[in-house]
């Protein structure tokens, strides 16, 4: 019985060749009707691609890379459900790399997984999506790469961000609204861009509502639970208590209100507590977390969906983009009552 090739399925189809490859690798540049004439073809001529073969003649690996370092399990989680949608809809498969950003490592470390590993492209999570070391490497190597939330000015590669700035303006303003002046705010992981916008938002609504910056209020945190539990000693011993505090993500604000409620203070009545992200841990404790709704899911699906089509030929314009931050509110933010200091 003879072999069923690409040929084949091309002439049967009606169609050229590099059509039967844009439909077997799903890319995007093939019309509906077009694409479901050669799917037609292919169950009709009992067609089974190889998927070595596949990669060799098309010189890809059809592995798209992801590198994270980020004290957060539920961000990588949310990242990885992103990507992994978009590599699933092309036919690709995601590789996670955990990597450290310092240490002076970094492109030791990314140049060994290159070598092991045969990859399309990279997709950088933060905070690697703002290292300029980082993208000058992958430029100089020629390798394909996306950025997710990402601040770097690089007008060269895909990017796909939320505007983390007007999200924490919007929650700040939020608990203005609610009467509150005395606004504590807990920073995020120095090494990312989101931290020093998410202060730069805080900030602004102050200054919008002539509301004097207090850098007592101010606590170093780095994105993660413990770093909050810290912080928020610090925080809750001032004398005044600030009467409300917006922390730069969702695990360092519950860790917030898990030693308010230790120490007794009731939530929201006495210290309203807000977030940023909308991570899960925001929807399960209770009260139910204010907070910024992060797109995270739909940032990484775009970014490896934009890198995907330009690794399969080269795009017209650079795809870049930023989606919108959402306000959510719920039981944890409440209009300023006396606090008992």
């Amino acid at each position: 019985m003879k072999k069923v090739t690409i040929n084949s399925v091309a002439l049967h189809a009606g169609v050229s060749k590099k059509t039967v490859s844009r439909v077997l690798n799903n890319e995007p540049n093939v019309s509906p009707e077009t694409r479901e004439k050669v799917l037609k073809v292919f169950k009709e001529l009992d067609y089974t691609p190889n998927p070595i073969a596949r990669g060799l003649a098309r010189n890809r690996s059809f592995i798209i890379g992801c590198l994270y370092d980020n004290p957060s399990k539920s961000y990588i989680t949310r990242v990885q459900s992103g990507a992994l949608e978009a590599c699933h809809k092309y036919g690709y498969n995601l590789l996670i790399h955990p990597c450290e950003l310092r240490g002076g490592e970094l492109i030791a470390n990314i140049e060994q997984l290159l070598q092991t590993s045969r990859l399309d492209g990279l997709v950088l999570t933060p905070p690697f999506s703002d290292s300029q070391e980082l993208v000058n490497f992958l430029k100089k190597k020629a390798i394909p790469y996306a950025r997710v939330a990402s601040a770097l000015k690089d007008d060269d590669s895909i990017s796909v961000r939320s505007n983390d700035e007007q999200g924490a303006f919007e929650i700040t303003e939020h608990l203005i609204a609610l009467g509150h002046q005395d606004i504590a705010f807990i920073k995020g992981h120095p090494d990312h861009s989101a931290t020093e916008l998410r202060f730069k938002g805080y900030k602004r609504a102050l200054a919008e509502h002539q509301i004097a910056f207090q850098p007592r209020l101010v606590a170093e945190g780095n994105f993660s639970y413990h770093s909050g539990a810290d912080s928020a000693k610090t925080i809750l011993d001032l004398q005044p208590r600030p009467t409300a505090v917006f922390a730069s993500n969702d695990y360092m604000a519950a860790a917030v209100l898990k030693l308010a409620t230790q120490r007794q203070l009731r939530v929201p009545d006495e210290l309203s507590i807000a977030g940023f992200d909308n991570a899960p841990i925001a929807r399960h404790i209770w009260p139910g977390l204010t907070t910024i709704a992060q797109p995270v899911e739909e940032m990484t699906r775009m970014a490896v969906e934009q890198l995907i089509m330009a690794i399969s030929e080269p795009q017209e314009h650079v795809f870049q983009t930023v989606l919108e931050a959402k306000l959510i509110c719920r039981e944890s933010t409440a209009a300023r009552a006396n606090a008992a200091n």
